[in-house]
């Protein structure tokens, strides 16, 4: 028999000795030696990791100058849109970069809800100016203030006394904006906040018209311009408000759901006409 025949046969005794083994149940490969399995195993020994060393510290005892310790980082303050308001309406020389300094203002919420920038209506040479609230839904929509029912209730009453937001005439002609050049969602009232960003704008509108008499309708209005509320009890009561006498009126939008308030806006409107007819 030659080598390899000799290799081949131990080979396949071996393999058909591994197989009988199989057959008996045996599952592990013994070794030359025992092995007790329920001995435990030593422990691992344990790697020590050197830590780095802390960085050397000057010592001013010795003479070391103490290196600058870098500034901690700050978080920059958001802008303040009120400051940012006064700025802006600072800079406006005249009605018409006025309407782009408001269109352009971005710090207001209320913008981005609104179809359009609500600026004015009327003849700017006007003696009275009629502030009020906030656009609606029609006047969100036309982009003109007091348009819609309450608009067309006021346009009557101050056609009452000669006044007229078409007129050219300056003697008979009113002049119309709003605190709140956007709608408030589902027309709810202004917050302060809101009321108190848009506050310069109204200021330098006031201006910039230079009006005998204000006329403000509704809590909002008041509010901005005399830090006040309570339009039912301040309403025929003249004031004074940015050097100009102010009167309070309800809001033609109130006297829709009480028509009982009509005869109380009657005697304002007879109060501004005497006003101006230096009675």
């Amino acid at each position: 028999m030659g080598i390899a025949d000799q290799i081949g046969a131990d080979w396949e005794a071996a393999l058909a000795a591994l197989a009988w083994q199989a057959d008996l149940g045996v599952t592990d490969v013994l070794m030359e030696g025992p092995v007790n399995r329920y001995d435990l195993a030593e422990a691992a020994p344990k790697v020590q990791i050197p830590r780095p060393a802390a960085p050397a510290r000057n010592d001013p005892a010795r003479g070391e100058a103490a290196r600058p310790q870098p500034a901690p980082p700050t978080i920059e303050d958001k802008p303040d849109p009120v400051a940012a308001a006064r700025a802006a309406a600072a800079r406006a020389p005249d009605l018409a970069a006025l309407r782009e300094a408001i269109a352009a203002f971005d710090h207001c919420e209320l913008k981005k809800g609104a179809r359009n920038t609500v600026f004015a209506d009327g003849n700017p040479r006007a003696r009275v100016l009629i502030l009020g609230e906030a656009p609606g839904r029609d006047e969100d929509l036309e982009g003109l203030p007091f348009v819609g029912r309450a608009g067309q209730l006021l346009d009557r009453m101050f056609a009452a006394i000669g006044l007229s937001r078409q007129s050219p005439d300056s003697e008979a002609a009113l002049y119309i904006t709003n605190v709140m050049p956007w709608r408030p969602p589902a027309n709810r009232d202004p917050e302060p906040a809101e009321i108190a960003m848009m506050q310069p704008f109204v200021e330098r509108h006031i201006a910039l018209v230079d009006p005998q008499v204000i006329v403000v309708m509704g809590n909002t209005p008041l509010l901005a311009l005399t830090g006040a509320k309570g339009i039912l009890k301040a309403r025929g009561n003249w004031s004074q408000a940015l050097g100009k006498p102010l009167l309070p009126m309800t809001h033609p939008a109130y006297l829709l759901r009480t028509p009982l308030a009509k005869r109380d806006a009657w005697a304002d409107l007879l109060a501004l006409k005497a006003r101006l007819d230096g009675a």
